[in-house]
């Protein structure tokens, strides 16, 4: 039978006294009093040598004692909350708030700082400068997408370059003229305002006119020389392309005269306009210098959608479902404004959501329903929820906004149809409009492939391609070898992209 140590035996004693010292040192640690130290091991003691009792039992780190402390902070660090305010959801009940935020996203209104799009503004403003400098007439083309910034951005390079002139001794701010080509009369009447600003007085009869009035005073130095530099900003320019492109060839001319004093900038959606209309330009080493507004990434949108709801005190939005609305957008067309309305219409279905809550409520209580606390607590709980627009409010918005009867059609097709769809566009985006469904056969093969998925022979394949045909969403050749046949997409990419985004396999094929 084992020896027990005695209570009043030396031993018993040394051992107790080192474990009270242990406790008091960890309790003083835990209140802040000292310095957390590392445990020293004891394995040269004597006490641990000599003493017939069991070790005790292991106690936790001095420092995880000392975060498990209810008197100390986590990590010993008090939080400060007077750096960053942490925003409180919103009231949509409030009339004013949601007005407040509804004009903040609705796409008239103009943010104070226009983001992700920098390097353009920066390429257009040195533009501008160097031909204020040389005080050299010059062209610029920008072009893009709709609702890639390209009009907003110029409002602010405008401002820029007139702030910039005044501010450089011996030069004059230029003259401006800002337009949009869709509230001219015809075509021709741009020029009429272009005199009209270099000479409010002239008087001259017929468009003609005007125009012959514009190259004499760019052909004449002395006239010329009289007048302030211009800055020409035309935006919807591609609505003066008429059939024989007069218009448009000779407002760009008026920029090649020897004497002229005019910067135009013209601001329209094709990419391949000058290339197109101006090929003339082009001949005589006047090609007008081109920037392209790209169509907004997902990080772009959301960074934008940020920027605008920066200045509110309080949260309207969950943040996933922004992430949801800038992903939508931007793989569908990086339309800017398209994001705008999606948010703006996910609004309105929380508002309808809210007044539908509201009058169930108040049913409720006429017809006299007994409500435990805990459920008011409950429904209380809900409600502050229901404030912000969730991911269920942007899904149900994107899905009226992108809804039709392709993107419904191309939904509801069998899983190997869709992969044909998706092959299609793959193929097709390296520039080709068409192939032959021999070709199109071997990209459906290489995607089941990396899906794992057994890929359908070629007779049925062909039949599920004229089941496409059918239905509206390939064309389908004429020959006699099925191979050879050529095929074409006849619905927009961007629709098939959109229908099919939402599932995993499509969407790492179609990035």
């Amino acid at each position: 039978m084992p020896a027990i140590a005695d209570r009043n035996s030396s031993p018993f004693k040394e051992m107790m006294a080192v474990i009270k010292s242990d406790k008091s040192g960890d309790t003083a640690r835990s209140n802040g009093c000292c310095t957390p130290q590392k445990r020293r091991l004891r394995s040269g003691d004597a006490v641990a040598k000599e003493s017939p009792v069991s070790t005790p039992m292991r106690l936790k780190s001095p420092r995880r004692r000392l975060n498990s402390s209810p008197n100390s902070p986590a990590n010993g660090i008090k939080e400060d909350f007077s750096e960053k305010p942490e925003k409180k959801n919103w009231n949509p009940r409030d009339v004013e708030q949601m007005r407040a935020v509804k004009e903040a996203l609705h796409v008239s209104t103009a943010p104070s700082t226009v983001v992700c799009r920098e390097n353009e503004q920066k390429r257009i403003l040195e533009f501008c400068k160097a031909c204020l400098e040389q005080e050299k007439a010059g062209s610029l083309y920008v072009c893009g997408c709709p609702g890639t910034g390209k009009s907003l951005s110029m409002e602010k390079v405008k401002h820029q370059v007139f702030d910039w002139a005044k501010m450089q001794e011996g030069l004059q701010p230029p003259e401006v003229l800002a337009m949009n080509c869709t509230s001219l009369a015809n075509t021709s009447e741009i020029f009429i305002k272009i005199l009209g600003k270099h000479q409010p007085n002239t008087k001259a009869m017929g468009s003609t006119s005007h125009l012959q009035h514009l190259q004499n005073l760019y052909s004449n130095k002395q006239a010329s020389s009289s007048s302030k530099m211009m800055l020409i900003i035309a935006d919807e320019l591609d609505y003066l392309i008429t059939k024989d492109r007069t218009v448009l060839h000779d407002l760009f001319m008026l920029t090649t005269f020897p004497f002229s004093r005019c910067i135009l900038i013209g601001i329209a959606n094709s990419i391949d306009l000058a290339d197109r209309f101006l090929p003339r330009l082009q001949s005589l080493n006047c090609k007008p210098m081109v920037v392209t507004f790209r169509a907004y990434s997902k990080d772009q949108i959301l960074s934008i959608l940020q920027e605008r709801l920066l200045v509110f005190p309080y949260i309207v939005f969950q943040q996933q479902a922004l992430e949801l609305c800038s992903r939508k957008i931007a793989a569908a067309s990086g339309d800017m404004r398209k994001a705008l309305c999606v948010c703006r219409s996910a609004m309105e279905i929380l508002e309808a959501e809210l007044r539908e809550s509201a009058s169930n409520v108040s049913l409720a209580s006429v017809e006299g329903e007994f409500i435990s606390q805990q459920t008011a607590a409950l429904e209380i709980f809900q409600l502050q929820e229901n404030n912000t627009v969730r991911i269920d409010h942007m899904a149900l918005a994107l899905s009226k906004t992108f809804r039709s009867p392709i993107v419904d059609t191309i939904q509801s097709l069998p899983q190997h149809q869709q992969i044909i769809l998706c092959s299609a566009v793959k193929f097709f985006r390296g520039g080709k409009k068409d192939t032959t469904v021999g070709e199109l056969n071997k990209s459906y093969i290489d995607i089941c492939k990396s899906a794992l998925i057994p890929a359908v022979g070629i007779l049925e394949f062909l039949s599920m391609c004229r089941v496409l045909n059918d239905q509206g969403l390939f064309k389908l050749g004429q020959s006699r070898d099925d191979k050879s046949k050529r095929v074409t997409l006849k619905v927009d990419e961007a629709d098939i992209s959109f229908a099919l985004q939402g599932v995993r396999l499509f969407r790492n094929c179609l990035q």
